[in-house]
C-alpha cells in the first residue's frame, strides 16, 4: 500500500505548517496543480491542527505526517489523520508502535545497516535523509545492489533541477522537497508561483516507471 502511494505521488512536498488557513490555501494549490500528496511536519505548534483541517478540507490530497520522533506522536498523528508517518530515521520503539498502529511508517535510513534492520521489520520503502549530503545518487546506487527489494523517497538537497535524475534511478519511487513551496514565497501568498513550480514537478512524461 505505501510502495503505491508513494510510486503515485511522484513528488511529496515537505511542508512545516504556520498558520492553519495558509497551510489549507497551500495544499488546496498544490492539490489544484496536479499533486497526490503532501507530508506536513511537526515542527510546529500548528502542525496537528494544521492537518486535521487539510485532511477535511482538501481530501483529494493524501497527508503524510514529518518528523514523527516518537510512539506518542504516531499516535497523535493518527489520530489527526494522517494516512502515513515519515521519520528522519527509526528506533526500536518506533518500529513497534508501528506494527500495531493504523497507518504506515516511512523510516528513515542512512546506512546499509539501518536498511537491514527496517528489512528485519517487514519493510521495503524507506526515507533516505539527508540524501545529497550522504552521497546522493551514488549511494541509491550502491544500496540498489545488496537491497534489490528496497525502495527510496530521497530527502535533503533535492530541488527542481536535480530531482528528477533521482526518480530515474529504479530504486526511487518519490522525492520528498520543499522547493515548490519555499518560505517567501508562502510569505507572499504567491500561489500562482508555488502551482506553477507544483505543475512543473508532475509533468507527464518524467513520472518514474511503475516498479
Amino acid at each position: 500500500m505505501l510502495r503505491e502511494w508513494l510510486l503515485e505521488s511522484r513528488v511529496l512536498p515537505v511542508i512545516t505548517p504556520g498558520e492553519v488557513a495558509v497551510t489549507v490555501q497551500l495544499c488546496r494549490t498544490l492539490a489544484a496543480a496536479g499533486m497526490k500528496a503532501v507530508e506536513l511536519t511537526l515542527r510546529s505548534p500548528t502542525a496537528l491542527e494544521a492537518m486535521r483541517a487539510v485532511v477535511a478540507e482538501v481530501p483529494q490530497l493524501r497527508v503524510a505526517a514529518g518528523t514523527v520522533l516518537t510512539p506518542a506522536q504516531l499516535d497523535q498523528v493518527q489520530d489527526a489523520g494522517a494516512a502515513f508517518a515519515v521519520s528522519p530515521g527509526a528506533t526500536p520503539a518506533l518500529y513497534q508502535a508501528s506494527r500495531t498502529g493504523a497507518i504506515p511508517l516511512l523510516p528513515g535510513v542512512a546506512t546499509a545497516s539501518e536498511v537491514m534492520a527496517g528489512l528485519e521489520q517487514g519493510l521495503d520503502c524507506f526515507k533516505l535523509f539527508p540524501a545529497t549530503a550522504l552521497g546522493g545518487q551514488g549511494l541509491l546506487k550502491a544500496l540498489a545492489g545488496p537491497f534489490p527489494e528496497a525502495r527510496f523517497c530521497p530527502t535533503g538537497g533535492l530541488r527542481a533541477d536535480n530531482f528528477r535524475t533521482f526518480l530515474a534511478l529504479p530504486n526511487v519511487i518519490c522525492c520528498g522537497g520543499s522547493w515548490m513551496v519555499a518560505a517567501d514565497l508562502v510569505a507572499a501568498g504567491d500561489w500562482d508561483a508555488i502551482g506553477a513550480l507544483a505543475a512543473e514537478a508532475m509533468r507527464i512524461g518524467s513520472a518514474p516507471q511503475q516498479r
